[in-house]
């Protein structure tokens, strides 16, 4: 829908998350980010995307929209981030809400919202601990920290479940990450409310991938549905269901939200 957004996010993201050795550190982070064109003030909202270390590799999963009008943007990117210390290699990553506007010479980053999942709960459901360890659901890094903090609601680790039985099944966002609000709105989206979860990837095909069968994306949003979602948004506009249970637009041209009531 606008490509040029998604790459101005990513890059940011890129240049404050990654570094040779000896390139560490918050002044050369600005250095990096005012090389493209953006306020280098964005490198102090970078939490845990700019850890202290020697060096940071980091791989860009997914760029996702998390909203997207005329002239403002949010996307959400998904990252892994390998970072090393006296030799040491620690993996981690997280999801960061980069919000843009569009002006006379194109998209400009505002902020950075990293994500912030909270510490790990002491114990977790069954179904929790089921999807957090089957090999057919794809979790990135903030949305393993989601579930692994309680804070996700069992209608959505019972539904993402219920999917991997029929599907192979990547998640981008769970609940942290993600605007509070849906985007433009001041209505509550129920992913910080660890009520919904997006799907990028189903059986290997990116939903934002026009080679990718969109009876494949429809059957997929169905079955979300039948999981006991009341929300399903994605590419493909379907007719059926509840009030307002399926619904299309823009911003939900690249993945699949699956919404729950609790």
């Amino acid at each position: 829908m606008e490509p040029a957004a998604k790459l101005r996010a990513v890059r940011v993201v890129e240049a404050i998350g990654a570094w040779p050795e000896g390139h560490g550190g918050a002044a050369a982070a600005r250095s990096r980010v005012a090389a493209l064109g953006l306020p280098t003030a964005l490198v102090g909202q970078a939490g845990p995307l700019a850890p202290a270390a020697e060096q940071a590799a980091l791989q860009v999963v997914f760029a996702q929209y998390g909203g997207i009008l005329s002239r403002s943007a949010s996307v959400l990117v998904v990252c892994r981030q390998w970072t090393r210390r006296g030799g040491e290699v620690a993996s981690g990553g997280t999801t960061v809400d980069v919000r843009l506007s569009r002006g006379a010479h194109g998209w400009t980053v505002d902020a950075l919202r990293p994500a912030h999942p909270g510490p790990p709960a002491t114990a977790l459901p069954a179904d929790t601990r089921a999807a957090l360890s089957d090999a057919r659901i794809t979790l990135p890094p903030a949305a393993v920290a989601d579930l692994r903090g309680g804070r996700v609601h069992g209608s959505v680790t019972r539904a993402m479940r219920a999917l991997a039985r029929s599907y192979r099944i990547e998640v981008s966002v769970v609940r942290s990450g993600h605007p509070l609000d849906v985007f433009g709105t001041d209505r509550p989206s129920d992913h910080p409310r660890g009520r919904a979860f997006d799907v990028w990837r189903i059986d290997g095909h990116a939903v934002v991938d026009p080679a990718t069968s969109r009876s494949l994306i429809e059957r997929f949003m169905r079955d979300a549905a039948a999981a006991g979602s009341y929300n399903v948004g994605g590419p493909v506009p379907l007719t059926g269901g509840g009030p307002g249970q399926f619904f299309s637009d823009a911003t939900h041209h690249d993945h699949v939200h699956i919404g729950f009531r609790a």
